[in-house]
């Protein structure tokens, strides 16, 4: 397998890193309660600058950091997010309200003094477009159903703020590798996918359709009207 090539240092951005115990797909709504020092700094400088962060998967560590505990350890790909909501219901705490955005690479990191991680990325290319094929539209439909109960519950902000492509493979993936009850290693291996079609594939090996209606023949017909 060829290497993969380096990329060039304008390709890289600064991007402060939130590891988390969680994989966050792209259109995913991420709610967070932050309250140690170096995540309210972060959370602060973002604000100021109308910037966003990087969410990345714990492999090692906790997310609330201890001392004298080992330095967190994450996966090599993570999400971009942009914040869409912040408040401050009492001092030292503040609620975040972010969205998945695109996929980076990590190219370097460094750890800032107050214990911020700060990745030197470079974003993944959108994936491409690609419709759902016909044996796999029943992760459409039961995504469709799944999505309208869970959008008429309370939210402070929507949990999908775009309309439902669910015709599209890569944003109905999300959605399943999103929502599916999955381990946290099996979520980022879906995460870390890059073809639409074989991400969608897996969660078809997973989903199955639902079974079909069929009348038993031994069960009574309907019940006649009192007035038949």
């Amino acid at each position: 397998m060829p290497e993969r090539e380096a990329p060039s240092p304008a390709a890289l951005t600064e991007l402060p890193l939130f590891p988390l115990g969680t994989v966050l797909f792209p259109g995913a709504l991420l709610p967070l309660q932050l309250f140690e020092l170096r995540y309210l700094q972060m959370i602060g400088e973002c604000e100021r600058q109308g910037t966003g962060f990087g969410v990345v998967t714990l492999t090692r560590g906790r997310e609330v950091h201890r001392p004298g505990t080992a330095a967190e350890q994450f996966e090599a790909l993570g999400t971009r997010v942009q914040i869409e909501r912040i408040e401050r219901p009492q001092p030292g705490l503040v609620m975040v309200w972010c969205r998945g955005v695109e996929k980076f690479r990590i190219e370097a990191t460094q750890q800032r003094s107050d214990g911020l991680w700060l990745g030197r990325v470079q974003s993944l290319p959108p994936e491409p477009a690609v419709q759902v094929p016909e044996d796999l539209q029943h992760l459409s439909a039961q995504m469709h159903e799944a999505l309208t109960q869970l959008s008429a519950q309370p939210s402070v902000v929507l949990p999908w703020n775009e309309a439902w492509r669910l015709q599209d493979c890569s944003w109905l993936s999300h959605r399943w590798g999103e929502l599916l009850p999955l381990p946290l290693q099996m979520k980022y291996r879906l995460f870390a996918l890059q073809e639409p079609l074989m991400r969608l594939e897996l969660v078809g090996d997973w989903v199955a359709p639902p079974e079909p209606f069929t009348k038993n023949p031994n069960s009574p017909g309907p019940k006649p009207s009192a007035n038949s």
